[in-house]
């Protein structure tokens, strides 16, 4: 059985008392005499994603419900539905395996909100649809926009539990998201390979990783790999400064210099750095060519790009989407819907789809983690 922690005082809802969904709900059995849960995945991958789905299907088959797995995210929900049904025989060997068996999109066709009365509104549609296929609840498996998503339909009486999913570990209201600690293990063996070539050829070595608007991959990466800068949305970096601190190195003895950039970061008074409208990137390369330039060193860039994204999950990530997975399945057969797991402390809980839309979780200028580099002796820029 999988244990859904409560705080002490804290209830978790359960939305299901509206009269639209007791008749949402009467409506989907007379469709179908099997119980029946929905899955989809949504938004960027990020490893992790099948080993949701496997514990999905495993405990939802345990507890009686077919799984029917939505393909192409929610533009499975729209016109001719799109889907298969999901077997413990189809998730077989799924736990190692990167990426999603379902596929992924973006937003699509739910890039807005949901319009009352709107003549072609694919959320009306989708909700048709998950009544349509009987399903007594939908997981979805996403980030700030696929939650955003799921809220819409939430409000509009669809049964839904969202598995929170970033590499980034920027979504509120969880204390990690899956996918973001093999994206860590790759950025920190990227900086450990870096710094051998570093110290052999006394260059400037700039790793640039992704983190739009949170610097947590490069902050631990930074940490965990040893870097001398490390560059985060967060914090808006001086060039200047990190110049004197690769000269500051090079007078006591170290002829080489580690730094890590997020996508986002940015310099004071300016922006972030973007390769085409609405496409971040160019940190790493704009720090390579100033830094080449103020201190006469040779620099060099590196940019991990999607590599952070693929690939198998890291055990960390498999632990702890298989018990995303789980979880979700055993608060919808409790009645509990219109909620996101969530990681607290060592337990999961659930917490209102609503509180963790419209904003991110960044990291705190004044931390603990970035007082511990200060302390020794990593340069922000600041």
């Amino acid at each position: 059985m999988v244990f859904l922690a409560r705080p002490e005082g804290f209830e978790l809802p359960r939305r299901s008392g509206t009269p639209f969904h007791h008749a949402y709900m009467e409506a989907s059995m007379t469709n179908t005499q099997k119980r029946r849960l929905g899955v989809l995945t949504s938004g960027g991958d990020a490893p992790g994603l099948n080993a949701v789905i496997r514990a999905v299907v495993k405990m939802g088959n345990g507890l009686g419900y077919e799984v029917l797995g939505i393909q192409q995210g929610y533009e499975g929900l729209l016109g001719d539905t799109d889907y298969r049904v999901l077997t413990g025989a189809d998730v077989r060997g799924l736990l190692p395996r990167g990426g999603t068996i379902l596929r992924t999109t973006n937003k699509g066709h739910f890039s807005g909100k949901h319009v009352e009365g709107a003549k072609h509104d694919p959320y009306s549609e989708a909700l048709e649809n998950i009544q349509k296929l009987g399903l007594n609840g939908l997981i979805t498996i996403g980030g700030e926009g696929t939650q955003g998503i799921a809220l819409e339909l939430v409000r509009m009486g669809a049964p839904i539990i969202g598995v929170p999913k970033t590499i980034d570990n920027d979504l509120p209201g969880t204390d990690r998201t899956f996918g973001f600690d093999t994206a860590l293990q790759v950025a920190t063996d990227a900086i450990d390979r870096l710094h051998t070539t570093a110290a052999s050829h006394n260059r400037v070595m700039v790793l640039e990783v992704m983190g739009r608007h949170a610097g947590w991959i490069a902050l631990h990466s930074g940490i965990a790999g040893g870097a001398d800068v490390i560059l985060i949305p967060e914090i808006p970096f001086d060039i200047q400064l990190v110049a004197d601190k690769i000269m500051e190195r090079e007078k006591y003895g170290s002829n080489f210099s580690i730094i890590v950039a997020a996508e986002g970061a940015m310099p004071k008074g300016g922006t972030a750095f973007y390769m085409a409208p609405g496409r971040l990137g160019g940190v790493g390369n704009s720090v390579t060519e100033q830094l080449a330039q103020m201190t006469g060193k040779d620099c060099r860039c590196v940019v991990l790009g999607h590599l952070q994204r693929g690939g198998t999950p890291t055990p960390a990530d498999r632990l702890l989407a298989t018990r995303y997975g789980a979880a979700a399945v055993t608060a919808l057969n409790d009645g509990i819907t219109g909620e996101m797991v969530a990681l607290r402390a060592q337990d999961i809980i659930t917490v209102p789809i609503e509180s963790v839309i419209g904003h991110l979780k960044t990291v705190r200028p004044h931390n603990d983690l970035i007082r511990t580099a200060h302390g020794l002796g990593v340069s922000f820029g600041d």
